[in-house]
């Protein structure tokens, strides 16, 4: 029997790289987006293979999502010959994420732009290009957004501008997509910090109940979650 198959974007690295491991253990095919990162995500493959008989559940899918031809990268993951031995595409997970601080006053519109491009076009392109591949499996489209929703964070308009873009688009696409496809969305909060942040990181920590970081593992949990529960649609997050 052909396994389900999920394409995540941006799923070598961090929380995509978690999600990636964790479906491939589940019994998903998993078809991983990198733009450079191509040696971890080869790394997902191998270490599934490694430890279940040689298995391949997983396969690279490269591709510079600010540059390169989206129409192409949909017709590569429709063709993909597991999406084609399964009959469609059981899940798309929005996961490519650009994240860097710049001062409003070193903010150009050029990467403004970026950030929406990467946040909310791309989603936004594949999901439509990818819907009657979804449609046919009654798939799932997930975004990963933030907690930025009503909060100011310094230096970071373009960022979080964007992925409440992208928050609202998935809202919004729950219903044009209902009753055939199903879309949701993770606000991942305090998991994984990057280089530049970590004394902000620290001081959030002071103020989640936990009092620690999550595991990105605990993100791959939550998509493995509602890709898996056909009866949850229209989550701004969770």
């Amino acid at each position: 029997m052909a396994k389900p198959v999920v394409f995540i974007t941006g799923g070598g690295r961090r929380i995509g790289a978690a999600i990636s491991s964790l479906l491939m253990e589940s019994g998903y095919y998993v078809l991983i987006h990198v733009r450079n990162s191509v040696a971890e995500a080869q790394s997902i493959i191998d270490n599934y293979s490694k430890s279940n008989d040689g298995q391949i559940s997983g396969d690279i899918i490269r591709a510079d999502l600010l540059n390169d031809d989206m129409a192409k990268l949909i017709d590569l993951v429709i063709n993909h010959p597991k999406v084609v031995e399964y009959g469609g595409l059981f899940g798309l997970i929005n996961n490519a994420s650009i994240y860097q601080p710049i001062s409003f006053s070193d903010l150009t519109f050029e990467e403004f732009k970026n950030n929406f491009t990467i946040h909310v076009d791309v989603p936004f392109l594949l999901t439509k290009g990818l819907y009657d591949s979804l449609k046919a499996k009654s798939g799932s489209v997930i975004g990963i957004v933030d907690t930025s929703q009503g909060r100011a964070w310094q230096d970071l308009t373009h960022y979080t501008a964007s992925k409440n873009a992208l928050r609202q688009m998935m809202i919004n696409l729950a219903g044009d997509l209902h009753p055939h496809v199903r879309v949701n969305c993770i606000a991942p909060g305090a998991i994984v910090s990057a280089d530049w942040e970590a004394e902000h990181f620290a001081s959030v920590l002071e103020k989640v109940p936990m009092g620690r970081s999550g595991e990105p593992k605990d993100i791959a949990n939550a998509a493995k979650f509602l890709l898996e529960s056909n009866h949850i649609s229209g989550q701004p997050s969770m």
